[in-house]
C-alpha cells in the first residue's frame, strides 16, 4: 500500500480501479512539409479549429446546464483564446513561411505560450497555462497527432490518474464510470478544480510525481475530504473506506430528511444558518438543504472566469439570478476579494514580493475605481429585487471603510439622477479578517450595519502563516487560542454595540467548531452548501448552555491541538452520528 498527500479540491470518497493517462506525456516530432503541401496544412488547421470550436461551445452549453453559467464561461474564455488573432498569425507564419506541419506548429506555438505563463510564477496565470495546453491537446487530437481514447471507451468504474486534467477533459468525464480523479499538478483555484467542485466529483490535485510508481495498481482510493490518494490499499484500509463511503451515503439521506427543519437548539434558541456561494447555480442546492439565506456571495469568479473584466450587466445578471431564486431570503454580496496578482485582464501591477500583504481586496478596488464602480452600481440595482446587503473585505482602517462607503453613496446618486431603480437603504457590512480591525472594532461599529468574521484570513494574519505554504501548513489553525481570543473580542464588542455579527469562514463549517462559536455568543453562521446538513444536525442536538460550557473550557486550553481534541470529544458525546470512526 502507498499513501500520497495532495490538495483536496472536491470532497467525497471514491474507490475503483486506476485509469492512468499520460504517464509518458507526448511529443510532436519536428515535421517540415513540401511547399506544395502548405495549402493542405492550412486547410487541416482550419478544419481542426472549427471542430474544436464546436466542441468548446458544446462543453460550454453542457457545463452551464449541469454546473451553472459561471462554470460554463470557462469554455467561453477558451474559445476566445482559440480565436486570438495573434495565435493565428504565428501559426500562419510557421506553416506558410517555415513550412512546418500543422501539428508541429500548433505544438510549438501553444507550448511557448503556456511556458511563458508558467514562468511568471503567478498561481492564477499558471492555471491559465493549463487552458492553453487544453486547447493544444484538442487541436492535436483533431489533427490526428495524439489521442485520449481511454476516456471515451469506459465501461467500468475507474479513478482517473494523470499528470494533469484540462477543464474540458474534466467537464467531459462520464460520471457514470469516473468516480474520482487525482493529478500530479494543479491547485485549488484552477479551472479544473472549479469544474470538479461544480460536478461534485471527488478530486485531489497537486500530489507531485506519482505516475511512475502506480503501474499495475488494481485498486485506488481518492479521499477528497483529506486530500489523500491510496494505491493498492490493504484489505483493512479498503474495508474501512468502504464503510466510510457507505456511512456518508446513509448519513446524507438521513440528514436530507431534516433539511427544512429550523436550526434551533434543544432549548429553543434559533440560529441563522446561511450558505457561502460562488456561483448562481449553487442557490438551488442551498434551498434544497434548508439555508436561511446567502451569508457570503463571493463575487471573484466573475473576474476569474473571463479574459475581460465583467461589465455592470454581467454583475447585475449574476446577482439578480441569486436574489430571485432566494425569493426574499437575505443575500450578502461581498465585493471583489482578489489580489492584483490574480487579475487575468487589464494592466498588471508590478510583481509583489508578498501579495497577501499587498494590493488586494478592498485596497485593489479603491485603487481601481473603473473596476469598483460597475460592481457597486450592479449591487445597488440588484438590491431593489430583494433582501440584499453589501460587505467590504479586508477592511483594516476607518479611512478605507469611509472611502468605500463614500463611493457607494456617489454611485447611488448617479443611479438616482439617471432614473435607474436601486435600493437607497442598502445595509453595509465589513469582513473582520485582520487583528487591526478587531482592535478598532468599537469604532467600526459606528460606521457599519453588521460584521462578518472571516476566520480563514484572520487565522493567517494573526499567526503570520501563509495558508497556501505547505511548509508551515501545520501552524495554520483557526482553533489556535490566539485566534479564538480575537474572535471572542469581536463577538463581545458586537454585543456591546448591538451590531449583528456572523462567522463565514471555514471554521463555522466544522460541526464541532460551530458549537464552540455558539458558546462564544455567535447566532449567525454561514457555511458551504455541502456543510449545511451536518452543521444543522449539530445545532439541533445541543443546548446553548452546553455550548457555553464548551467555550468556557476551551478558553483555558493552550494549543490548537488541545482545542480540536476536546471539541471532537464533545461532538462525539453530543452528536455521535456526525463523527466518522
Amino acid at each position: 500500500m502507498l499513501e500520497l498527500q495532495g490538495i483536496p479540491v472536491s470532497p467525497g470518497v471514491a474507490i475503483a480501479s486506476a485509469l492512468v493517462l499520460d504517464a509518458e506525456g507526448y511529443r510532436i516530432p519536428r515535421c517540415i512539409v513540401p511547399a506544395s503541401d502548405v495549402d493542405d496544412e492550412f486547410a487541416r488547421l482550419r478544419a481542426a479549429v472549427d471542430l474544436v470550436s464546436e466542441q468548446l461551445e458544446q462543453s460550454r452549453l453542457e457545463t452551464t446546464a449541469t454546473a451553472g453559467r459561471q462554470t460554463g464561461d470557462i469554455f467561453a474564455a477558451q474559445l476566445q483564446m482559440l480565436h486570438d488573432p495573434r495565435l493565428h498569425s504565428e501559426l500562419e507564419k510557421r506553416i506558410g513561411e517555415e513550412r512546418q506541419s500543422a501539428a508541429f506548429a500548433v505544438s510549438g506555438v501553444l507550448h511557448n505560450y503556456a511556458s511563458a505563463l508558467q514562468k511568471l510564477e503567478n498561481p492564477f496565470l499558471a492555471d491559465r497555462a493549463q487552458d492553453v495546453l487544453d486547447i493544444e491537446r484538442q487541436l492535436l487530437t483533431e489533427l490526428g497527432a495524439v489521442t485520449r481514447q481511454p476516456l471515451l471507451d469506459l465501461n467500468e468504474p475507474v479513478i482517473v490518474l494523470s499528470r494533469m486534467l484540462t477543464p474540458s477533459e474534466t467537464a467531459g468525464l462520464n460520471r457514470e464510470f469516473v468516480k474520482g480523479f487525482c493529478t500530479e499538478v494543479g491547485g485549488p483555484g484552477g479551472h479544473t478544480a472549479i469544474v470538479a467542485k461544480g460536478l461534485e466529483i471527488p478530486a485531489v490535485v497537486g500530489i507531485g510525481e506519482f505516475l511512475p510508481v502506480i503501474a499495475g495498481a488494481d485498486c485506488v482510493i481518492v479521499d477528497g475530504d483529506r486530500g489523500r490518494l491510496i494505491i493498492d490499499p490493504t484489505d483493512e484500509v479498503l474495508e474501512n473506506y468502504r464503510q466510510r463511503a457507505e456511512y456518508r451515503r446513509s448519513l446524507a439521506q438521513r440528514l436530507a430528511q431534516q433539511s427544512q427543519l429550523p436550526a434551533t437548539t434543544t432549548d429553543g434558541t434559533r440560529i441563522s444558518l446561511n450558505a457561502n456561494i460562488e456561483f448562481p447555480h449553487e442557490t438551488a442546492s442551498c434551498l434544497q438543504r434548508g439555508a436561511d439565506g446567502i451569508g457570503l456571495y463571493r463575487t471573484e469568479f466573475l473576474y476569474l472566469s473571463s479574459d475581460e473584466e465583467p461589465s455592470e450587466e454581467d454583475h447585475y445578471e449574476a446577482y439578480a439570478e441569486v436574489i430571485k431564486q432566494m425569493n426574499g431570503r437575505p443575500v450578502v454580496i461581498r465585493t471583489l476579494d482578489l489580489g492584483a496578482d490574480k487579475m487575468g485582464h487589464g494592466k498588471r501591477s508590478q510583481q509583489e514580493n508578498n501579495p497577501f500583504l499587498g494590493l488586494r481586496s478592498i485596497r485593489l478596488s479603491l485603487r481601481n475605481l473603473d473596476l469598483f464602480r460597475p460592481q457597486l452600481r450592479a449591487v445597488l440595482r440588484a438590491a431593489a429585487l430583494g433582501d440584499v446587503r453589501v460587505m467590504f473585505p479586508l477592511i483594516t482602517t476607518i479611512a478605507e471603510l469611509r472611502q468605500a462607503r463614500m463611493l457607494l453613496n456617489l454611485v447611488a446618486e448617479d443611479l438616482k439622477e439617471a432614473g435607474v431603480p436601486y435600493r437607497s437603504d442598502l445595509p453595509v457590512g465589513m469582513m473582520v479578517e485582520v487583528p487591526a480591525a478587531v482592535i478598532m472594532l468599537d469604532h467600526f461599529a459606528c460606521e457599519v450595519d453588521f460584521f462578518s468574521i472571516g476566520t480563514n484570513d484572520l487565522a493567517q494574519y494573526t499567526l503570520a502563516v501563509d495558508r497556501s505554504n505547505e511548509s508551515v501548513a501545520d501552524l495554520y489553525q483557526s482553533s489556535d487560542p490566539a485566534v479564538l481570543r480575537l474572535i471572542q473580542a469581536s463577538i463581545d464588542i458586537a454585543a456591546q454595540t448591538q451590531t449583528p455579527i456572523s462567522v463565514c469562514g471555514e471554521m463555522s463549517s466544522n460541526p464541532a467548531r460551530a458549537l464552540l462559536l455558539l458558546g462564544m455568543g455567535v447566532r449567525n453562521l454561514s457555511v458551504p452548501p455541502s456543510a449545511l446538513p451536518r452543521v444543522k444536525k449539530a445545532i439541533r442536538n445541543v443546548s446553548i448552555e452546553q455550548c457555553e460550557a464548551i467555550a468556557e473550557r476551551v478558553c483555558k486550553l493552550e494549543s490548537a491541538r488541545d482545542v480540536d481534541l476536546y471539541l471532537l470529544d464533545r461532538l462525539t458525546d453530543l452528536a455521535p452520528e456526525l463523527v466518522m470512526q
